[in-house]
């Protein structure tokens, strides 16, 4: 399955299937929440939480790529993601783009 951010696939001409997505929301337990408060106060990089998205954005696109197969894409193009907070210590992560397919 190739994803590209891109409209286009250089050399290759495509139909377009439909939109796609893929999302999770993900949290850390109490105890990283309380240790990342902690790191705040004195700055840095929040390993826990770049940990917990680098997660969520796996997770997303494996999913992303499982509904545009089952769509019989090849490719997925102008993929993109998004997040948000839907509470303290939990964030949702979307990866979403075009299924198309190889004329």
């Amino acid at each position: 399955m190739i994803l590209t951010t891109t409209e286009t696939i250089s050399g290759k001409e495509l139909e377009t299937l439909g939109l796609v997505r893929g999302s999770t929301i993900q949290s850390k337990n109490i105890g990283k929440d309380i240790t990342q408060g902690f790191k705040t106060l004195v700055g840095g990089e929040l390993r826990a939480y770049t940990e917990m998205m680098n997660e969520a954005r796996a997770l997303a696109t494996k999913r992303m790529v499982e509904e545009a197969q089952e769509m019989g894409a090849d490719a997925v193009v102008c993929m993109r993601y998004a997040s948000a907070a839907v509470m303290q210590g939990a964030a949702e992560v979307i990866a979403y783009g075009t299924a198309v397919k190889f004329k």
